[in-house]
């Protein structure tokens, strides 16, 4: 009988101890930036995505376009409409007057598509991508942090987990790479790459678009 009640008292402390993990605030994945600056690596970020779609030169060999962590969170920001509309405008007046090739487009030509969440954060160290969201699980803010490696197969990015933790709890990958890969498939249009793109890396703390 007093192992049983062991038993039931060890099991409901594992179960208070995992919901502790799961709803904690994990550290985050990258510092915050300033909305000014944030807005300011946005339009750096869509002046490369802008090379992207620039014609090459006959006989040129194979280029590379890379994006820093800073660059593409503040993309990301932009795209989803958390950079104050006075912060993002200031960063895309200044980039016209400094450069005639600059637009003030929003940035919306990336692979891929801003899921709806209320924050996020990515951040990239060596070959390694990490992104950080905020979203609901059974009516719950819960962070999900998401690690792994970016690839391209014919003409379609992929994403290949290597860390996965919900809250401040890690979960074994392969828990959840079906359901993730299953996911990824059925938004497969949205992680077209562009006609003259034929690779997508992480490199050196950078994410690397390697034209044909």
């Amino acid at each position: 009988m007093k192992l049983q009640r062991i038993i039931s008292f060890a099991t409901l402390g594992i179960s208070i101890l995992t919901l502790v993990l799961v709803l904690k605030r994990p550290a985050p994945v990258a510092p915050p930036a300033a909305p000014a600056v944030a807005a300011a690596n946005a339009q750096s970020f869509q002046e490369k995505v802008n090379q992207l779609a620039q014609p090459k030169t006959p006989g040129q060999g194979e280029t590379e376009v890379r994006m820093s962590s800073a660059e593409l969170s503040g993309a990301l920001a932009e795209a989803a409409g958390q950079l104050p509309a006075t912060a993002s405008a200031s960063a895309s007046t200044n980039s016209v007057s400094g450069s005639s090739s600059a637009t003030a487009s929003p940035v919306t030509e990336f692979p891929g598509a801003v899921p709806s969440i209320k924050d996020y954060q990515v951040s990239m160290d060596g070959d390694i991508v990490r992104g950080q969201f905020l979203t609901q699980i059974a009516g719950k803010d819960v962070y999900l942090t998401l690690a792994g490696h970016l690839g391209a197969k014919d003409g379609y990015a992929t994403f290949d987990a290597t860390e996965v933790k919900i809250g401040d709890l890690p979960v074994p990958v392969a828990l959840v790479n079906d359901a993730l890969q299953k996911k990824l498939a059925e938004q497969r249009d949205q992680l077209k790459l562009p006609n003259n793109v034929k690779d997508i890396k992480v490199e050196n703390g950078e994410l690397v678009f390697v034209e044909k």
